[in-house]
């Protein structure tokens, strides 16, 4: 949605998406987007633009003699079929709308050719992911060799303008969680993007990260000019160009606001997590990087209540090796004690593994070859991460954890590795912690519904309810077409964590979660009153689950949720824990 707010020049314009993590972000816009690296761009004057036409005339001849070229020495080596590879290639330099399209964009948009041609490549490429035909989709990657050797055949000594402000809101058409986790959060004010929603992999990392996001902007790199003065409104998802003063005043006291709502949370910092009628709550960080470690400090968490090792083990081109995943371990041990830290054995697909990278990909990905899986599949990979974390636990109290179980002999089978790494490690004198905590994440409805055989072998158990809710009510995340049925106040996803917390204490162990519920304060009365007794969550989020909370009181959200567990409608359940939160935590609700 697009409204026009003021007549002058330039006018403020409002691009509605949809909010995925809270927060205010004013600064020029920085655009950029997947398929290829984005080039220089720079503002141009009316004059320049023949020589800007020129220029793209000039790279587009210089791509096609060396496309040429090798065509060519491919007909030589190895025949007229293969040759023909480069006639696509070709006729993509030579298509009409292509080159309409970017001598418009450079007269339209004032900027440099390189960024204009980028901008509309970036529009085709789209257009071609998006067709059902497999075969038209994997043409793509023609069309981005193309682009790429277009881009390189740009004068090197091209004038350059100055370039965005250090500080920017970054606009992409997707970004993955890698992307995501990657920004320079000292720069990047935020972001917004084309595809996502509030489930996305990325939208929970911004939340974690504490960056304002917003998705689901249409044709925001085609139609947003980088440089541009804008206003990203992680509230209510709106993107906010060429704010007037008026729209700039009342988003700057907003922000005054929020620092002065974050400056009370950061007085309660080293408070204790407990409800106003005594009951204590652990609130702990779920991290991915070493260098989290200062935030989680900062934050006040109670230690690590899940470490996502996957970022450790699988970015690089080798997995490391015993040695140093021990090193890491044993650096969040030292550095969190005596707080305890949680770590989750290898929760990825097996197409993730460098050592052994899947010849053909599996046809749904999320009910195959994944989490606690690959670990039983692939012992000697299994073993040595076990080994690492024992080894680490001299030095601190850890707890390791195990994903995705689905049945009593996942955890058996688990369990009979760890035993066996403790045995050689013992054998050959290694200081370890013999009592080493051992936990499984409860994130598939079997585990659920047999928490109670389940949780006599294990010293604890994590919720993760981001795949709990998925696998409960059908529903992928990230597909925006059922993404509104993702509910986590499903009735159904209710009963689930209600009969887990049972069987738990039931056998004298405790549980927690660590999925996007443990942040999200709309549902904190809910989960007190199903009778969790861990939150895990990301550092930033510590602050305001800390003084949700400290705000409620457990009797009270007890009876709200055996009334929810008789309810049968999901909005109900919702509307039930968001009043309590309305409540008791007006300020952060805002």
């Amino acid at each position: 949605m697009r409204s026009r707010m003021s007549k002058s020049a330039p006018q403020e314009t409002v691009l509605q998406g949809t909010p995925v993590s809270p927060g205010i972000g004013i600064g020029p816009v920085h655009v950029v987007a997947r398929g290829f690296s984005a080039p220089e761009v720079y503002h141009i004057s009316e004059s320049e633009i023949p020589v800007e036409q020129e220029r793209f005339r000039v790279a587009l001849e210089e791509t096609k003699a060396q496309l040429d070229e090798l065509q060519q020495t491919i007909k030589s080596l190895s025949g007229e079929e293969d040759s023909r590879i480069f006639e696509a290639h070709l006729m993509v330099l030579e298509d009409r709308a292509m080159l309409d399209r970017v001598a418009e964009a450079i007269k339209s948009r004032r900027q440099n050719a390189e960024f204009a041609f980028y901008a509309v490549m970036q529009h085709f490429l789209e257009a071609m992911r998006r067709v059902p035909d497999p075969y038209l989709r994997e043409r793509t990657v023609d069309l981005e060799d193309v682009c790429q050797r277009v881009l390189r055949n740009f004068s090197e000594e091209a004038p350059r303008h100055s370039a965005p402000e250090e500080k920017h809101i970054l606009v992409a058409y997707d970004l993955t969680p890698s992307d995501t986790a990657a920004l320079d959060r000292r720069h990047v004010l935020g972001f917004a993007t084309e595809l996502g929603s509030v489930n996305s992999h990325s939208g929970i990392l911004a939340r974690s990260l504490g960056l304002p996001a917003i998705v689901g902007i249409e044709d925001a790199v085609l139609d947003i000019r980088t440089l541009t003065p804008a206003i990203l409104d992680g509230y209510s998802g709106r993107l906010i160009l060429n704010p007037t003063e008026d729209t700039l005043k009342r988003y700057q006291e907003l922000q005054e606001r929020k620092e002065k709502v974050r400056q009370d949370l950061e007085a309660q910092r080293d408070a204790a997590t407990a409800t106003t009628d005594g009951r204590t709550i652990t609130l702990s960080s779920n991290i991915e990087f070493l260098d989290e470690l200062a935030l989680v400090r900062n934050s006040g968490a109670k230690g690590v209540g899940l470490y996502r090792t996957e970022f450790l083990l699988l970015d690089g081109e080798d997995m490391p090796d015993e040695h140093e995943q021990a090193e890491a371990y044993k650096k969040l041990a030292t550095e969190l004690a005596p707080h305890p830290v949680i770590i989750r054995t290898l929760d990825a697909g097996g197409d993730k593994l460098p050592v052994e990278p899947l010849t053909e990909p599996e046809p749904n990905p999320f009910l195959g070859w994944r989490g606690i899986r690959v670990s039983l599949d692939r012992p000697g990979m299994f073993k040595e991460q076990l080994r690492a974390i024992l080894r680490a636990s001299a030095h601190g109290k850890l707890a390791v954890m195990f994903p995705l179980v689905s049945g009593l002999g996942e955890v058996r089978r688990a369990k009979d590795y760890l035993k066996e790494c403790m045995d050689e490690l013992a054998k050959d004198g290694v200081p370890f912690d013999e009592k080493l905590e051992t936990g499984v994440m409860i994130e598939v409805p079997s585990a659920a519904v047999i928490a109670d055989l389940i949780a006599p072998e294990v010293d604890f158990f994590s919720i993760g309810t981001n795949d709990l809710i998925q696998y409960t009510v059908a529903v992928d995340r990230v597909n925006h077409h059922v993404a509104d049925l993702y509910r986590p106040t499903h009735p159904a996803v209710v009963r689930l964590i209600k009969r887990t917390v049972d069987a738990a204490a039931n056998a004298g162990i405790w549980t927690g979660v660590c999925g996007e519920m443990a942040g999200d304060i709309r549902l904190t009365p809910l989960l007190l009153g199903l009778g969790v007794e861990e939150l895990s969550v990301g550092p930033h989020q510590v602050p305001r689950v800390r003084r949700a909370i400290r705000a409620l009181s457990h009797s009270e959200c007890s009876v709200m949720a055996e009334q929810a567990l008789m309810t049968g409608i999901s909005q109900e359940i919702m509307d039930a824990t968001m009043g309590m939160a309305k409540q008791y935590y007006p300020e952060l609700m805002d």
